[in-house]
């Protein structure tokens, strides 16, 4: 009798939000791109080495040609770091990742985009304004997300246009993101990324405060960069005119 043919797939495939730094060009000029990326490492190995990295080339006239892309990867790669896409802008760009064999990343760029786009808008002419419609019924407050039990090492919580609330420790090794405000009950040693799509009002809050990093719509510290007499104390950590803040709560 022959075997039964077995159909189960070999592997796998799902989709999630994943973690990941991205590296905005503002100006092209390799070694120092690759300098600043080497200090980086120096003072967050533990963040840094190997770290996934997608570059976002969209600030600059022009993006580099092949060449000079392939050279800066090549740098980034000596540096220690791991360069996986490139985030989605022109046409340009597109050509570009498919002569390089990397993919588009789209989700960096809209915090960018929304973010710029703020004072073009202010500074256009505002028509006048229709008249007021009808108010329509208020829509459903979306509940925060909770996570009740320890967020441990290589784990992940993301919390999808809400808040999240952890109710226990978030270990090393471990990250917390939500696209609004992170509420932590227990000690923080891992990542935690609020205001994940570009919100600038979102702030982290946590009982004991030891990061490996902290970020607030991209803006970001490692634990190099924090006063130490932060570390093991209640913290809240917000954005102030594009940079990062950090207090101990009263």
């Amino acid at each position: 009798m022959s075997a039964t043919p077995d159909f189960s797939p070999a592997g796998e495939l799902k989709f999630g939000q994943v973690g990941i730094a991205n590296l905005r060009v503002q100006r092209f000029d390799p070694a120092r791109l690759v300098g600043e990326m080497r200090e980086r490492l120096l003072r967050a190995p533990n963040l840094f080495e190997r770290a996934a990295l997608v570059l976002d080339f969209g600030a600059l006239p022009q993006p580099p040609s092949a060449a000079e892309a392939r050279a800066l990867l090549d740098g980034l790669r000596a540096a220690g770091v791991l360069p996986v896409a490139l985030a989605y802008g022109t046409r340009q760009i597109d050509a570009l990742a498919r002569e390089l064999g990397l993919p588009l990343l789209a989700k960096f760029r809209a915090q960018y985009e929304r973010a710029e786009a703020e004072p073009a808008r202010a500074a256009a002419a505002a028509p006048p304004a229709p008249a007021p419609a009808p108010a329509p019924p208020p829509a459903a407050v979306q509940p925060g997300l909770i996570q009740r039990t320890p967020v441990r090492s290589g784990q992940q919580v993301y919390a999808e246009q809400r808040d999240l609330t952890v109710l226990a420790a978030v270990g090393a090794g471990a990250e917390v993101i939500a696209d609004g405000s992170i509420h932590i009950y227990g000690a923080l040693r891992g990542r935690a990324l609020a205001g994940a799509q570009g919100n600038a009002d979102a702030r982290i809050f946590c009982r004991e405060f030891h990061a490996e990093l902290v970020a607030v719509a991209g803006h970001y510290k490692v634990l190099e960069d924090i006063p130490k007499d932060l570390r093991g104390k209640a913290v809240q950590v917000w954005l102030e005119h594009g940079q990062l803040k950090l207090a101990a709560l009263e």
